[in-house]
């Protein structure tokens, strides 16, 4: 079935089920807020995973397509990749701390990329706003950096739960006005 927007909703799930997933990914946030470390160590190892088999398809892949040349390339890239995965399963706390680091990094270069953004936008309405979030974010980089590695577990672990409730709340916003 097509809606109004033109998109084809006979796959999409019911109001009911963005309803519950919602829910559950809210109750999921909650508990990585109340326990920062375990979903610090959780994301960590999710991520490790996700690099193993990451890893073992790009090597599958260049061994696949060994003829069409670059066969060095995508085999070192492969096994980086799957050896990343591996050091972060062995030593998740490492991973945690490098994920913590990435982020901080992340914040501080669009923070630096919003101030700068907003002073192009200076004479515009809301150009304020758009120097706030970039400043704010170069705060929160600097506190991430200051408090490296010692806050890492819990800096990731409440970015995480965070993400869980935001995604939830979306999810019980879009399911109570689903049409389906």
């Amino acid at each position: 079935m097509i809606n109004t927007t033109g998109i084809n909703t006979a796959d999409a799930p019911t109001g009911r089920g963005q309803v519950v997933w919602g829910v559950l990914l809210i109750i999921a946030g909650i508990l990585a807020v109340l326990m920062p470390g375990i979903a610090a160590l959780a994301t960590a190892l999710f991520l490790a995973w996700l690099l193993i088999f990451g890893g073992v398809f790009e090597i599958a892949y260049a061994v696949h397509t060994r003829a069409s040349g670059g066969l060095g390339w995508k085999l070192a890239s492969g096994i980086l990749t799957l050896l990343l995965g591996i050091a972060i399963l062995a030593v998740p706390l490492a991973g945690v701390a490098s994920l913590a680091l990435l982020v901080g990094v992340f914040l501080f270069v669009g923070g630096l990329a919003r101030a700068v953004l907003a002073l192009q936008l200076k004479p515009r309405r809301g150009w304020s706003w758009v120097l706030f979030d970039g400043l704010l974010a170069v705060a929160l980089a600097i506190l991430i950096v200051l408090g490296w590695p010692q806050s890492s577990l819990a800096f990731i672990g409440l970015l995480t739960g965070f993400s869980l409730i935001s995604t939830g709340v979306w999810r019980i916003v879009l399911g109570r006005y689903a049409t389906v």
